[in-house]
């Protein structure tokens, strides 16, 4: 038996912890730089706020509407979230975490446990300690589990736990579902199916393995059609593959200097190392792509991808950062009005053992290296997030009064909560 437990709303949720007077309310978070709304309390959502809408329209659409409005604040949705995944380890036989807000459990030999009280149990106890709802999906694969979440989250008579453990209920709930919300089934897919005449789970599901292999011909495809119809083979390694990592985000305002656009092409690859190394692996490839704003049509439009191959894969944040920069120089062109910029890293690989070049750097460097990050990820993890970088991350813009601000520029946050779990100066007073 597989089971999946999501944070419901969890952005949101993790804003709720420290400000119980949100609770009901119509809460939304924002993308990087508060351009768009990115979650949405159930309020939110009743409201009609949609998910991708501007901040800039919020006001237009909704006039005489309290919203509280939060910009993103990473550091703080994954303190809370690894919290629910401690008390996961606590209360599974295992675990492997998916994404922020999600992580799947493996309930073996847990024959005996009544598995609807287990699931109840567990939602009361992460409720009570970190303050966090979450629905609880239970059944015999990774796909049913989570359509299984979804119920839990849609039907309150679930109490925040449902089971789909007979044939009867597997196939009422396919019926239920919409194609599109499908886990494994694409945009481009869900579309694809949508003009075939499948409108549900259900639909899909009835066809003949055959047909959804000839008409898709797409391993994955043919996976979700086998777990829909009860199969287990989902692999579980598939879910820890990620065979890229992208750190992208549009620009506060434009950026026409060369100088600057490195900063923030740093900044994105050493996110990119850091995910590499919390995951134990190294790259060879650090891509970056640059584009014009799409929408002035009155200035220079350009958008360049390159690429530059590592001869040693690392997980270090020097090299990867020094590779982004160099891939820069020779995509960059002056007279742009930049407006966004990405950072990939492929060719992801386990970080040992790792093949070394006779022309490259040594393995003194690479264990000089490792010793680095390893402590400013230490000091980071302490101090919050940024508190030591590299020197190309750092934003050297003179402010007004001419002296130099160091983070000049960087990614606009003016609805920004505090981290009260992870910085001393933020920490709770009480009156």
């Amino acid at each position: 038996m597989y089971g999946i437990v999501d944070c419901d709303n969890a952005y949101v949720s993790c804003e709720r912890v420290f400000r119980p007077d949100l609770e009901g309310k119509v809460v939304v978070v924002l993308s990087n730089n508060d351009g768009c709304v990115v979650a949405r309390s159930n309020e939110a959502k009743a409201l009609g706020i949609k998910e991708g809408t501007p901040y800039f329209q919020l006001a237009e659409q909704f006039p005489n509407q309290k919203i509280a409005v939060f910009s993103s604040n990473y550091e703080l949705y994954g303190e809370l979230t690894s919290r629910v995944v401690s008390i996961l380890s606590q209360e599974a036989p295992s675990y492997f975490r998916y994404s922020i807000d999600e992580c799947f459990v493996y309930l073996d030999g847990t024959e005996n446990i009544d598995l609807q009280k287990w699931g109840e149990n567990l939602h009361k106890r992460i409720k009570k300690s970190v303050g966090m709802p979450v629905s609880i999906g239970l059944a015999p694969n990774k796909t049913l589990a989570k359509i299984a979440s979804k119920l839990a989250k849609k039907f309150k008579e679930y109490k925040h736990c449902c089971i789909i453990d007979e044939d009867y209920k597997r196939i009422a709930a396919l019926k239920w579902l919409p194609i599109e919300d499908v886990w494994g089934i694409g945009r481009r897919y869900a579309a694809k199916l949508q003009s075939l005449g499948c409108k549900t789970a259900y639909d899909f599901a009835c066809h003949h393995k055959d047909w959804v292999r000839v008409t898709f011909n797409n391993i994955n495809i043919v996976r979700t059609w086998q777990e829909l119809n009860g199969e287990d083979v989902v692999p579980n390694e598939e879910l820890a593959k990620k065979k890229s990592i992208c750190t992208s985000r549009s620009f506060n305002g434009m950026i026409a200097d060369k100088d600057t656009l490195r900063t923030h092409i740093s900044n994105y690859a050493s996110r990119c190392a850091e995910k590499l190394r919390k995951q134990n692996t190294v790259a060879s490839i650090v891509g970056v792509f640059v584009s014009s704003n799409p929408f002035r049509e009155d200035l220079l439009q350009y958008w360049k991808y390159d690429e530059k191959r590592l001869i040693t894969p690392t997980s270090s944040t020097i090299p990867i950062a020094k590779a982004a920069s160099e891939v820069l120089d020779k995509i960059f062109i002056q007279g742009v009005q930049y407006k966004r910029g990405d950072v990939i890293v492929m060719g992801i690989s386990p970080n040992s053992p790792i093949q070394q070049d006779l022309f490259d750097i040594n393995a003194e460097q690479i264990e000089k290296f490792n010793r680095l990050d390893k402590v400013i990820d230490r000091i980071n993890r302490c101090y919050g997030s940024e508190t030591i970088v590299i020197g190309s991350q750092q934003y050297t813009q003179k402010d007004g009064k001419g002296k130099a601000d160091v983070f000049a520029n960087a990614i606009k946050h003016d609805f920004k909560s505090k981290n009260p779990t992870t910085r001393w100066s933020d920490i709770i007073r009480l009156k």
